[in-house]
């Protein structure tokens, strides 16, 4: 993409947004220097990438990054067989520490299974780390290059030396402050010279301790005086100081050389982090301009729904539909001066270099995007008179630049074609200059005084007028594109409302040609019909809406209620078979039992026979019609249940009211202070004569019930523990009891644990705590309920 369009359609000003939201250096690096792409391939991964970034960030949140150094710097020291410092080192653990954080924190976020991040797996892939280095590195130093004990059994063991001899050392020169050797002290502190431990000695005593004289005051009245008996202590703490120094270089050395046997995986998790880190930014500056994905046309066209200019206060800016290349091919905006011609050039322009760099776009879902090889721009400001020739020069230079190099797959957007000479002249260079980008097969957008043009965007295949609308009531822009309509002059409309006189206007408009007049006229009268089409049209399609909406909804429930009525009738139709099957055995069994009486010689009646079968075919006819089948009506009754019924809770022995229903058979269950979730097969729907009686029973149990006031988990799998904790909370809400005891042991923790998080967000809970050492201890949880 040439460098002059990014320069006219600031997007470079995009690049710094980007910037501001990534949070490592290389990232915030590569985002200034973010360029568009010209392969539709290249977009539309990099799209989809942003996408992933996106949905992450609103299912899960932003990636738990922090800054960290370019680690080139410190590969290329390695690469030459250079030991690294202790902060590059640390600077490697932190890249490894984020690498492996931010792999957790997306594993734990592809648990919810809309989630799609199939356009960074490979980048997900590139922060495996090395295990051996990492686990090196993580004991032997920190981010910010301290080196640790356990770096090394070594350097732990100089440490502990070191401490013991500094409260040594500390020890002694106490004697030397306290009691009456402070007199011959300037000063009853202890002090360092020369990295030795000293004490400040009055010039005229600076015999009484013996010992080395390090420094001396600016007077010469203090000499810093480092004591004989102190000698051979320091001595020993700068021996002991000096082999840990070389054991520090020791480890830092072991270290480097472990890491340039990884130099590649740094090299490969550093950047993973840094390519998730620019996406991530791409995704933050999406949400903050409020920008959708758009989707990529077939073709060499764009459609641009609500789009706004990115740079623009969002309060302030206009949002307009821009779309080209499907029905026209070429769009010439009109309209007067400062009506925003300008900024919709700018708007189409700068959204499509967006779009093309892997970045959202400030404009409505539905909106489509082009990818062009090449965007052309000649856009500048109004000149003066005077520069009118240089303004009208660097135009043509700018157009004949663009010429040389335009074809069918580049976009070129012309501000004021044609202008800065004679309008007959420019007017006619304007149409030629387009009659030959039309012959490219280029995508074309330009504005224009010219009313030549306006006839232009009427005659010419693929071509369409557009202008900005003009406020007449108020002599101020709208700054709305309207597709389909030119502009005009409102010289006279606004000439009257500022009170021009009535007769100089009428002479004005008499000098007009009768072609101008009808000209505009005409425009007048489309842009009445356009409005009011407009605003009919917006009427009809948010009732069509409506219609649509309605129409979906009572299909949907016509289907739900079809299909809940086939599966209720199915569902009873089993329960009743399985009666009906039932009751077949056991006639099958009497009649057996007769036939094999009257086989041993007992006197059996044919009529006791004939009963018996009687009683078998009775049966059967209940198969054939269940539809007046006690049990099939009852089974009806039972899953007719709609929002807002009383219903029995059967595993409860408790009278609610259907709240809500959760699927075809799952319904949601107010009983008092708690929501249950039950299924059909387990309420029972209440006549209206027994709702009364049903809620004064259930309040009468509910009172009378006594919930136990513990619960005991011990022994249980986890699994176990938890479903009969849920339960168990339904039972003591249900009771109203206020505290509690959870038993459950102390074990492995993880049932322990489990009832910590479940009590923590049950949002019935007020505060909970171990019991006493002599009830439990860790092994019991106290509750308190709300």
């Amino acid at each position: 993409m040439n460098h002059k369009i990014l320069d006219i359609l600031e997007y470079q000003e995009i690049s710094s947004r980007l910037a501001e939201q990534a949070v490592t250096a290389p990232a915030k690096s590569k985002a200034l220097n973010l360029q568009p792409a010209s392969d539709r391939e290249t977009v539309s991964r990099a799209l989809s990438e942003t996408k992933a970034l996106v949905d992450l960030d609103r299912i899960k949140g932003q990636l738990p990054l922090t800054d960290f150094q370019d680690v080139a710097p410190s590969l290329k020291r390695l690469k030459v067989k250079a030991d690294l410092n202790a902060l590059e080192l640390g600077n490697i653990l932190l890249i490894f520490t984020l690498a492996q954080e931010s792999s957790r924190f997306v594993e734990d976020a592809e648990e919810n299974e809309t989630l799609d991040l199939a356009a960074i797996e490979t980048l997900l892939e590139d922060l495996e780390l090395p295990d051996d280095l990492y686990r090196r590195l993580r004991t032997s130093l920190t981010y910010d290059g301290e080196v640790l004990d356990t770096a090394s059994a070594d350097l732990a063991r100089l440490r502990h030396g070191r401490l013991a001899t500094e409260a040594e050392i500390k020890e002694k020169m106490t004697a030397y402050t306290r009691g009456k050797n402070g007199q011959y002290l300037s000063e009853q502190i202890v002090t360092i010279r020369d990295d030795r431990y000293v004490i400040p000695v009055k010039q005229e005593y600076r015999y009484k301790f013996g010992g080395v004289v390090h420094d001396q005051s600016a007077s010469g009245q203090t000499l810093f005086v480092e004591p004989a008996a102190i000698l051979p202590l320091n001595n020993r703490l700068q021996n002991l100081l000096a082999e840990e120094r070389q054991e520090i270089h020791r480890v830092l050395h072991e270290l480097s050389l472990d890491a340039r046997e990884e130099m590649e995986a740094i090299k490969r998790v550093a950047a993973a982090l840094s390519e998730l880190d620019f996406l991530q930014a791409k995704a933050k500056l999406a949400k903050q301009m409020r920008a959708s994905q758009p989707t990529l046309s077939a073709d060499q066209s764009f459609k641009l729904l609500g789009a706004r200019h990115p740079l623009i206060d969002p309060d302030k800016v206009v949002a307009n539909d821009i779309a080209l290349g499907q029905d026209f091919d070429t769009i010439l905006i009109t309209g007067p001066n400062t009506g925003g011609k300008t900024i919709t050039l700018k708007t189409a322009g700068l959204l499509q270099l967006m779009a093309q760099s892997g970045l959202f776009i400030p404009a409505n879902e539905g909106s489509s995007v082009a990818v062009f090889d090449q965007i052309f721009a000649d856009i500048g400001d109004e000149q003066s008179i005077e520069q009118s020739l240089s303004t009208f020069s660097s135009h043509i230079n700018d157009i004949v630049a663009i010429m040389k190099r335009v074809s069918d797959q580049s976009l070129v957007l012309i501000d004021e074609i044609g202008a800065g000479t004679d309008p007959e002249e420019g007017a006619s260079l304007a149409i030629s200059i387009l009659d030959f980008f039309r012959k490219k097969g280029a995508k074309i957008i330009v504005t224009t005084h010219y009313p030549e043009l306006k006839l232009y965007g009427y005659n010419r295949e693929r071509t369409t007028n557009a202008s900005m609308e003009f406020d007449i009531k108020t002599l101020s822009p709208t700054y709305r594109l309207q597709m389909g309509i030119p502009g005009h002059s409102n010289a006279f409309a606004i000439a009257r409302r500022l009170g021009m006189r009535e007769d100089v206007v009428v002479g004005a408009e008499k000098l007009m040609s009768s072609d101008d007049s009808d000209i505009n006229h005409m425009i007048d009268e489309l842009n009445k019909q356009t409005k009011l089409a407009t605003e009919n049209k917006q009427k009809l399609q948010t009732s069509l809406d409506r219609a649509k909406q309605l129409e979906k909804k009572l299909q949907d429930a016509l289907d739900i209620y079809n299909q809940r009525v086939q599966k209720q009738l199915d569902f009873a139709l089993d329960r009743a078979n399985e009666i009906v099957a039932k009751k077949r055995k056991k006639a099958d069994k009497i009649i057996a039992e007769l036939e094999e009486a009257r086989k041993e010689g007992m006197q059996i009646k044919t009529n006791q026979l004939m009963d018996a079968k009687g009683e078998f075919n009775q049966l059967a006819k209940q198969e054939a019609n269940l539809a007046k089948n006690k049990v099939l009506q009852k089974e009806k009754k039972r899953h007719h249940v709609q929002v807002g019924d009383k219903v029995k809770v059967l595993s409860y022995g408790q009278t609610g009211t259907v709240t809500k229903q959760l699927g075809e058979h799952d319904y949601e269950v107010s009983l008092g202070r708690i929501k249950l979730k039950v299924t059909d097969r387990d309420i029972d729907k209440l006549a209206a004569g027994q709702k009364q009686q049903a809620q004064r029973r259930a309040t009468s149990a509910s009172r009378s019930s006594r919930a136990r006031s513990s619960l005991d988990l011990r022994g249980q799998r986890y699994e176990e523990a938890m479903v009969n904790l849920d339960r168990y909370f339904d039972t003591i809400l249900l009771s109203g009891l206020s505290k509690v005891t959870i038993i459950h042991g102390i074990g492995t923790g993880a049932i322990r644990q489990g009832v910590q998080q479940y009590l923590k967000r049950n949002k019935h809970v007020k505060t909970y705590s171990y019991a006493p050492a002599n009830e439990g201890g860790t092994g019991a949880t106290i509750v308190t309920l709300k």
